[in-house]
């Protein structure tokens, strides 16, 4: 795998280097501002990128952008991206496309690392990893809407957890449940939700969506 980091910060972007470079993943680029982010996003050998969403030159939402526009140019590109503070809009946009392969973590979610690591294959396997932080924003502003109003307070909980990126075996473990369980619970979310199964669509990144345009 083949990956560019975009960190200005000078220490962090090393210690995320030497992470993924440990882990076997090389780091073709690492990079401090927006421009040299596009730059690097450009060769169409890189696998994952793992950006900072405020850069130089205006430190607001530099990275993000350039993250956006990667996925435009290239359908479903995995985007990883960390964030100092928990900024649920972020989430909103980078996940808009409805695909797969983006996640959104906390810049302290990198001190624990398996599961950062974790975090980074699950992005680059099409997986959506959203920061437990974040979640729990979201769960705070306990908003509704006519579609998240019709599932029960279980549904709601494996929503949430589905929205960390969690699998449904780990959803089982986490709420004391069995797999077979947690799977007629995602069904079910999937009908109320009115997501019908379609071969191009990946209904757990949509119901999740659904989830945070109600949040």
């Amino acid at each position: 795998m083949r990956a560019v980091i975009a960190e200005d910060n000078a220490l962090l972007r090393e210690g995320l280097s030497r992470i993924l470079t440990d882990d076997g993943i090389e780091v073709v680029a690492a990079v401090d501002d927006a421009p040299s982010l596009a730059r690097a996003l450009d060769d169409p050998e890189v696998d994952l990128a793992v950006v900072d969403v405020r850069m130089p030159p205006t430190h607001t939402n530099e990275g993000l952008l350039a993250a956006i526009e990667a996925r435009t140019v290239r359908s479903g590109f995995p985007i990883l991206v960390l964030s100092q503070h928990v900024e649920p809009l972020y989430a909103r946009e980078l996940l808009a496309s409805g695909e797969g392969s983006v996640g959104y973590l906390l810049k302290d979610r990198v001190m624990d690392l398996p599961s950062f690591i974790a975090a980074v294959h699950q992005v680059a396997e099409g997986g959506t990893v959203l920061d437990p932080e974040v979640v729990a924003a979201m769960l705070r502003r306990a908003g509704h809407g006519p579609l998240t109003d019709r599932l029960t307070a279980r549904e709601r909980e494996v929503l949430a957890l589905m929205a960390e990126g969690r699998s449904n075996a780990a959803i089982a473990a986490r709420l004391f449940v069995s797999e077979k369980a947690v799977g007629k619970h995602t069904s079910s979310i999937f009908t109320k939700l009115d997501l019908p199964q379609a071969p191009d669509d990946n209904r757990r990144v949509r119901a999740v969506l659904v989830w945070l345009d109600n949040a």
